[in-house]
């Protein structure tokens, strides 16, 4: 059987390239199994074809490199590679499983014909194993699961309603385009052991977790609660209703360490009149809805609304934006989305907009706020492209997953 040609995903190589040669250590970050891997060996390939540089590679998932256990062997390993007459590029997957890895990166960081590129699974290697370490001097490349865009591309399928139908239920896992999307009990298994996979390396065995159960109880319950706002008290009240006794700060540290894993980002409230953000009560969402709708064990009645507003967060953050919920005396408002230098925009995430009533939720809400910044309602709503309805754009989320906010 041929192999499968690794498919480019070329907007994460040139934000390599743009840091590249300014005295950063650059990281690629991210749940694992979202493609963090391949777009280091991508790089690696690109940089081994130019004949000029010297490339020092390290993947911790592969058995040859198990002898990497602790900074000393990695400090051995690369003075044995390391060649001063040359660029070189130093490249290590899955940096966190070395020992004290921090000690090794901030010493090689000071030699002036070293870039280093590594990849982690575990956003605490920025904030304590390395950031604390290296003050400012990293640049962190968030890696997602497959776009709508990436999603036809490793499939081979074309820009439909099909097809997005497929994405909402099978989601951005890079290495579903081997397993294929015909055969839904295979799609959820693969999904399945993804998250038993990270769940097990960077969240029970890092955090040394004991009580596992628990830990599968929360995963599913934050799964089936996707897009509601929860605390740690109604989740610990939750927990009681099957027998499960746990403390609200248990709670929320397993939260922070699935947060770290990247399995959940979590979203606060901001209300949009006091122009503050609350500091509990906030929402969840997954960064691939395929695991999220694999651990509630598929298709159920009101799951489409989740999956979409899922789907539209980790786009909204895919197109740069800082996203918060907001939170008006009238109701909630989705989205509010900003980037820098003041640039704003409200979202309303919709399955569809089938009556009266709902359009005056939605587009109600919106309304109801008292700025001249753009609001928009992002649907699936049949035969809506693109709508204005008195200032309020009206967007199909296809053309939303394709084009962005135009």
């Amino acid at each position: 059987m041929e192999e499968m040609k690794p498919i480019v995903r070329q907007h994460y190589l040139d934000k390599i390239e743009k840091y590249l040669g300014k005295n950063f250590i650059i990281i690629l970050t991210g749940q694992r199994r979202v493609g963090k891997s391949c777009i280091l060996r991508l790089f690696y390939e690109k940089v081994t074809r130019d004949g000029h540089s010297n490339v020092i590679y390290i993947d911790k998932e592969k058995h040859e490199f198990d002898h990497i256990r602790t900074y000393s062997d990695l400090n051995s390993f690369i003075d044995e590679r390391h060649v001063k007459t040359k660029k070189n590029y130093l490249l290590i997957d899955e940096v966190q499983e070395i020992d004290s890895f921090e000690k090794s990166v901030r010493s090689y960081y000071e030699e002036p014909d070293i870039e280093i590129i590594v990849t982690g699974s575990n956003s605490s290697i920025l904030s304590s194993d390395l950031g604390n370490k290296m003050g400012g001097r990293y640049k962190e490349i968030y890696i997602q699961a497959l776009s709508y865009e990436e999603f036809m591309l490793f499939h081979h399928l074309p820009d439909s309603d099909d097809t997005l139908a497929k994405y909402l239920q099978a989601g951005g896992l890079p290495g579903l385009a081997k397993t294929g999307l015909d055969e839904e009990e295979d799609v959820r298994e693969y999904q399945m052991d993804v998250c038993h996979t990270v769940l097990l390396k960077d969240v029970i065995m890092r955090n040394q977790i004991r009580n596992v159960a628990f830990l599968e109880n929360l995963v599913r319950f934050l799964a089936d609660n996707v897009g509601i706002i929860v605390s740690p008290n109604s989740i610990s009240r939750y927990m009681k209703t099957v027998g499960e006794t746990i403390t609200s700060t248990v709670t929320t540290n397993y939260i922070k360490y699935l947060c770290d894993a990247h399995v959940i980002h979590k979203v606060a409230r901001y209300d949009i009149h006091g122009k503050r953000l609350f500091e509990i009560n906030d929402k969840v969402f997954f960064e691939d809805h395929g695991v999220r709708n694999a651990l509630v064990g598929g298709s159920r009645e009101g799951d489409i609304e989740k999956v979409v507003e899922n789907v539209i967060y980790n786009h909204l953050v895919r197109l740069g934006y800082e996203v918060t919920v907001g939170q008006l005396q009238s109701g909630e408002i989705d989205f509010v989305c900003n980037k820098p230098h003041g640039q704003r925009v409200y979202v309303q995430a919709s399955y569809i907009i089938a009556d009266d009533a709902t359009r005056e939720r939605e587009f109600g809400r919106l309304r109801a706020i008292r700025d001249n910044y753009p609001k928009y309602v992002i649907s699936m709503t049949p035969m809506v492209t693109r709508a204005d309805d008195n200032g309020i754009i009206h967007l199909h989320l296809r053309r939303f997953l394709t084009e962005g906010l135009k």
